[in-house]
């Protein structure tokens, strides 16, 4: 409504000054503000600021702020006042901060002789966080200052176009940057644009061998119709295949033409491209040319080859068993491309072709010669000829060992041997690897020769992989003998196992149990096991452990505990870490075996009794009889059924079984006794004898119970004196 406004000290300032700004407001403009007081407060975007507010001339009212750090590079600061109880913006200011801008840096530039457009590139440097202009600026000589290009789209580079070039003549070229903080230049590029001019490539006509059966190359070549009118320096590269970096020919002057090269090798196919620019220039080389490939033309091969044998009987007829190895001749002695090779038994001499023994494409051959053969030849041949012979003597290993050997890693693919010479001079050595595996793989190029008698050391690269075993021989060559070998084993590269063994249960007590396994196969192990590692723990979790010597296969855990349940596991170890097998779960005894057996024992024997037992007292009555004799009744005997005849007259009462209780005489008889007869043996008493005309007083026999006399009892009444 036009009743405030918001200025500020300056709408862009450095990152990290302070900030000034006031609100004015017109409270006769603004309606609802006539009466009312006026409060005015900020907002630095979305954050309350506070300022400081007086009344203005011409009844206005003014808020002050002062920001003493601002560290946004973009803001917007607002004014607000109260209105009916709400806040109501009034007024804005956008406020920016940044740097001066960097100064550009790493100025370069390239004609381009198509439309001689001169391009131009640059690094910018820091950003100043605040919108720049870019410019690149040219100056001729004794003219004035000219936008050459202006960058698109935030790029660093453009092309000045040809009018406002000046060519073969110098120019001062530079970028300017600037912002509201200030303006940046690059250092100041004084060229002559054609200096700088980059030619199209030039392009290979033709090669050939020049002249024939030397190691030269003649190379016809020619530019483009834009360069033809130009001194021009050239180079010219070329590699063969296996080669890992180019072989490069400078110096090549002319405007176009042919030039020679040598030190080619034979038979060998090579890369060439050719590069130019201007003569005595700083400018830019062209471009490489499009490749082109040429054989160069083969000779015979030449040197010497080295050569491996080992001999043995053979069965029947007097002939010699010969495995005879040898290396394929380099790239500089095959001249060309080998397409055999030829064995015989004797040189070839001129005009006189020896017979052969074995014509082979291969690097090994076996063949047989009569017993007593020492030598033999060996040559190479190729499309161009045949390689002198190389002698091979074949001598017996019985020569004296070397005195020591070790092996360390030379890298993942390549072991370091490393020998103690013998006593005895040597003209060479050989070596010999074998990868191990469970089914080992014939290698022919595991072999290696080292003319050089003063080595103790050597590096052997064919076919090592790492983390696989490798069996090492190393043969002294002497003059008249091949030395016994000796051998080690060796690793380029470790690692863990690649698996733990899996445990077997043998066998299980009480307290021990016996474990074995079944070793990890070669290929498996990644390296030199040095130990395996027992684990074992029960159900509270205590956990035990034991380290085992590699070369056992089984061990024996004492110490357990009865009807225990255990978890075991291994782990195999080598110097570059172990690796864990799977759980085994086993359950201790409550007995071993000798008490098992004696429990059984002991029990079947017990058993056995009772059942005889039984059987005896059911069947046989010899035994009953032998244990419980029969004991006769007294009831059923002669003496309990006698009753003296006068006691047969008078029943003699008896008190009940049931009713114990005092004896009750009911009669008394006297029995008269014989004179000069002995009293009863039972009564013990002495005879007596009687007087005058009384008769003898009979013995009492009475029949009594009482109490505490369970059963019948008898008492016997000595007679009366």
């Amino acid at each position: 409504l036009g009743c405030a406004s918001v200025a500020v000290g300056s709408p862009v300032v450095p990152l990290g000054s302070a900030v000034t700004a006031s609100c004015t407001i017109w409270s006769k403009l603004c309606r609802g503000l006539e009466q009312g007081k006026v409060q005015i407060t900020w907002m630095l975007d979305n954050e309350p600021v506070a300022g400081s507010q007086h009344r203005g001339p011409g009844g206005t009212e003014v808020s002050n702020l002062t920001l003493p750090w601002f560290n946004r590079t973009q803001a917007k600061l607002w004014c607000w006042v109260e209105w009916n109880g709400t806040k109501q913006r009034v007024g804005m200011a956008e406020i920016r901060a940044g740097y001066p801008p960097a100064k550009p840096f790493n100025l370069s530039c390239v004609l381009n002789l198509s439309d001689y457009g001169l391009t131009c590139q640059w690094e910018q440097g820091a950003d100043s966080h605040l919108p720049t202009s870019v410019a690149l600026k040219c100056a001729r000589s004794r003219a004035q200052v000219v936008t050459g290009c202006i960058p698109q789209g935030g790029r660093s580079c453009c092309t000045v176009p040809r009018r406002l070039l000046q060519l073969y003549r110098q120019m001062e070229i530079w970028v300017s940057a600037a912002n509201a903080l200030g303006t940046a230049e690059s250092e100041h590029l004084c060229i002559d644009p054609m200096d700088v001019a980059k030619l199209d490539p030039p392009a290979l006509k033709s090669i050939q061998s020049i002249p024939f059966q030397t190691d030269c190359v003649a190379l016809v070549w020619e530019v483009v119709q834009s360069n033809a009118h130009m001194e021009l320096q050239c180079e010219l590269r070329y590699r063969a295949p296996e080669d890992p970096a180019w072989a490069l020919v400078t110096d090549i002057v002319g405007q176009a033409g042919t030039t020679q090269c040598c030190g080619f090798l034979f038979g060998m196919q090579y890369h060439f491209q050719m590069r130019c620019r201007r003569s005595s220039a700083r400018g830019y080389w062209s471009e490489w040319s499009l490749g082109r490939n040429y054989t160069t033309h083969e000779k015979a091969p030449t040197g010497k080859l080295d050569a491996w044998w080992s001999t043995q009987p053979a069965g029947t007829g007097g002939q010699l068993e010969v495995q005879l190895r040898w290396k394929a001749p380099r790239q500089r002695e095959a001249n060309g491309q080998v397409l055999g090779y030829r064995i015989t038994l004797s040189p070839r001499r001129r005009g006189r072709d020896p017979p052969t023994v074995c014509n082979t494409t291969h690097t090994q051959c076996n063949f047989s010669v009569p017993a007593g053969t020492r030598r033999v030849y060996l040559s190479a041949y190729n499309a161009a000829g045949e390689s002198a012979a190389t002698e091979v003597v074949l001598l017996e290993r019985k020569g004296q060992p070397l005195a020591g050997l070790q092996t360390m890693p030379g890298g993942e693919h390549s072991l370091w041997v490393r020998w103690e010479a013998p006593l005895a001079p040597v003209a060479a050595y050989v070596l010999e690897w074998q990868r191990v595996s469970s089914e080992p793989g014939r290698c022919s190029a595991c072999w290696q020769m080292e003319r050089d008698e003063a080595a103790t050391a050597a590096l052997i690269q064919d076919g090592i992989e790492p983390f696989q075993r490798y069996n090492v021989s190393v043969y002294p060559l002497y003059k008249d003998a091949i030395g016994v070998p000796i051998h080690t084993a060796a690793y380029s590269k470790q690692k863990a196992p690649s698996y733990a063994p899996k445990l077997h249960l043998k066998s299980i007590s009480k307290s021990d149990a016996e474990l074995c396994w079944d070793p990890v196969p070669v290929e498996m192990q990644n390296g030199f096991i040095t130990s395996y590692t027992i684990f074992w723990a029960n159900s509270t979790a205590e956990v035990s452990s034991a380290t085992v010597n590699p070369s056992l296969s089984s061990f024996v855990i004492r110490e357990l505990k009865p009807s225990t349940l255990y978890k075991v596991h291994i782990m195999a170890s080598t110097a570059a870490g172990g690796t864990n097998g799977t759980t085994l779960t086993l359950v201790t005894t409550v007995l071993d075996d000798i008490e098992i057996q004696f429990l059984f024992l002991t029990l079947g024997l017990i058993f056995v009794l009772l059942i005889l037992l039984l059987i005896c007292f059911q069947k046989n009555g010899r035994v009953k009889q032998q244990f419980w004799p029969s004991v006769p009744d007294p009831a059923n005997s002669s003496l309990g059924k006698w009753v003296p005849a006068e006691l047969q007259q008078e029943p003699l009462q008896v008190p009940g079984v049931r009713e114990p209780g005092p004896a009750t005489i009911s009669t008394v008889t006297v029995l008269e006794r014989a004179v000069g007869k002995q009293p009863s043996a039972r009564g013990k008493e002495p005879a007596t004898e009687t007087t005058g005309t009384f008769p003898a007083v009979p013995q009492a026999y009475v029949r009594q119970e009482g109490p505490g006399t369970p059963g019948r009892g008898r008492v016997a009444a000595e007679p009366c004196q």
